[in-house]
């Protein structure tokens, strides 16, 4: 398998959300535009600060017409303390066995920490800019919302 790069179609996933209900990036597509993040860990100074960077950011991409998906192998428990903790108005989703990342084929770091990427997708489900930097956590709000801008 090769890694999806920019130009790419996305791959349809459905993975349960921190709400619980079933989410499928295919209920997004031809509609919007989609950020989908991959982070380690919830509740991890990190993880915290890129989530906050992408929450405070949110009401920019929603008015630029893009939703924001994080993804982690944390449970939908873990997804819905972090979430009303720091009040993100996004979507997260659990990814327990990690077949999403490994769908999108996110490097691990080290050979142990899952990766942290950010992928770009048009509406019409295309990748259009990946951003991979275990610490430059703010950088992924930038880059996504530079890409988003261009793209709308």
């Amino acid at each position: 398998m090769t890694s999806l790069q920019v130009g790419d179609r996305v791959p349809d996933f459905t993975l349960p959300s921190a709400t619980g209900e079933n989410v499928s990036l295919k209920d997004f597509l031809g509609k919007k535009a989609v950020v989908v993040y991959f982070y380690p860990k919830d509740d991890t100074p990190g993880c915290t600060a890129e989530s906050c960077a992408f929450r405070d950011s949110y009401d920019v991409f929603k008015e630029a017409g893009a939703e924001i998906i994080g993804i982690s192998s944390d449970s939908v428990e873990s997804h819905q303390q972090f979430a009303n903790k720091y009040q993100l108005p996004f979507i997260l989703l659990s990814d327990r066995e990690g077949k999403v990342r490994k769908l999108f084929d996110v490097p691990s770091t080290l050979f142990i920490l899952p990766g942290r990427v950010t992928y770009v997708i048009d509406k019409d489900g295309i990748v259009r800019h990946i951003f991979n930097s275990m610490l430059d956590f703010k950088a992924h709000v930038e880059e996504a919302l530079k890409t988003i801008q261009s793209i709308n």
